[in-house]
């Protein structure tokens, strides 16, 4: 049997609920019949314009604040990919018949993203529903004091929830800043690597709360002429898992210099991590560099594989020791690990997973993007590929996931 074929542009216009498309910079893309209905206003009057141009907040309202709460809900859902529930909103609307003249209204809003192909946040869809008719009608029942005082509270639990909800998230964005400053303090600069050049970064996630759990780490042992290069990733967020990350990086760089390899490194990584609460589940990878003999011996604890750009623009992913994260074994079992060969000229990339992952995208999607970004950029200096990297593969909204990245010419 024939799937129907579906004319979705119908459906929209359809909806009994009033429904509008906007742009991420609060433009109206679409409104259906039934926004229009709610609205009093015709296509021309919303298409193409700023919300808030045609929805200001009633001037003789000092109390006002639903053009405040509406665009801190949807910048939230534009920044963060994610929908937001509004509480019971009062906001009133200019009678576009009569200027000047206020009707009292209230709404019940939901905002909803939109994602492109990619994964960004393409439209924010802004359903409402208007309970103004309900809200007056309980009003003008017998019993009229009881009701109306009920509708008061209602309406007030609604404001002071609205109110608790901003309290809350600032007090997250607090959180965050400091957990920053935090993870900032805890990633510096790389030392010098002789005449090798290398570059480091660290994004955080663009306004969300999981960051902080990422890392980065290059360790040279001149003695020995090697250099051992490591990322990882901690589960969670916050100030708990930059606090976990600053033990894990301390302790994978302490056992780099004295392990015979990756693998050995990772496996004391392993025996640690089970003595430290918020470890389990790490994922780490770990590249010795042997400057004499150009081997690259490389060991992965669950975490996507380092990247290897040859020359002439061939990407090698080292994904030939692969092992489960840390903590993931109930047992010690020695972890693997694998050796390859490079030439002067290639190009080494370690990363965390914000860099390559996108939302209902098959991890193989992101990795094939990084291989044309990296082999694009593979001539210029390791500071300049570092930020062609982030501004090639980081979302324009920005990553939902922290970023850390390591990149050296061999």
């Amino acid at each position: 049997m024939n799937e129907p074929v579906i004319d979705y542009q119908t459906v929209f216009r359809a909806l009994p609920a009033g429904i509008a498309l906007l742009t991420p910079d609060l433009v109206y893309a679409d409104v259906n019949e039934a926004f229009l209905a709610l609205a009093g206003r015709t296509r021309g009057q919303i298409i193409g314009r700023y919300i808030f141009d045609v929805f200001p907040d009633n001037p003789n309202d000092p109390a006002a604040n639903g053009m405040r709460n509406l665009y801190a809900s949807l910048r939230r859902v534009a920044t963060t990919g994610e929908r937001d529930t509004m509480a019971l909103q009062r906001y009133d609307v200019e009678d576009a018949d009569h200027p000047g003249v206020w009707q009292e209204r209230y709404w019940s809003p939901v905002n909803v993203p939109v994602f492109a192909p990619d994964g960004t946040v393409a439209l924010l869809l802004h359903r409402v529903e208007e309970v103004t008719e309900l809200i007056k009608a309980r009003g003008t029942r017998r019993g009229s004091d009881r009701t109306q005082v009920l509708e008061a509270e209602l309406y007030t639990r609604a404001r002071e929830l609205q109110e608790l909800n901003e309290r809350l998230r600032q007090a997250h964005a607090r959180e965050r800043e400091v957990a920053l400053h935090l993870q900032q303090a805890m990633l510096p600069a790389p030392r010098p690597l002789g005449h090798h050049r290398a570059a480091v970064r660290y994004q955080p996630a663009m306004g969300a709360l999981n960051v902080c759990g990422d890392w980065y780490d290059l360790v040279d042992m001149p003695e020995s002429g090697r250099t051992a290069v490591a990322v990882g990733d901690v589960v969670g967020h916050g100030l708990h898992a930059a606090g976990v990350m600053g033990q894990l990086r301390s302790a994978l760089s302490a056992a780099s210099h004295v392990a015979a390899g990756p693998a050995r490194a990772l496996e004391v990584l392993g025996l640690y991590a089970r003595s430290v609460d918020g470890a389990e589940s790490t994922t780490a990878a770990s590249v010795f560099i042997d400057w004499n003999s150009r081997t690259l011996t490389y060991s992965s604890a669950g975490h996507p594989p380092p990247a290897l750009c040859h020359p002439d623009g061939t990407v090698t992913f080292l994904d030939q020791a692969t092992d489960p994260p840390l903590g993931a074994r109930p047992d010690h079992v020695p972890r693997p690990e694998a050796h390859t060969a490079f030439t002067e000229g290639c190009v080494l990339v370690l990363y965390t997973d914000g860099l390559i992952e996108r939302r209902r995208e098959d991890i193989d999607t992101g990795l094939a993007r990084l291989a044309r970004a990296l082999a694009r950029h593979r001539t210029a200096d390791p500071e300049t590929l570092s930020d062609a990297l982030l501004a090639d593969l980081i979302p324009p909204a920005g990553a939902t996931d922290d970023t850390a990245l390591i990149t050296l010419h061999l």
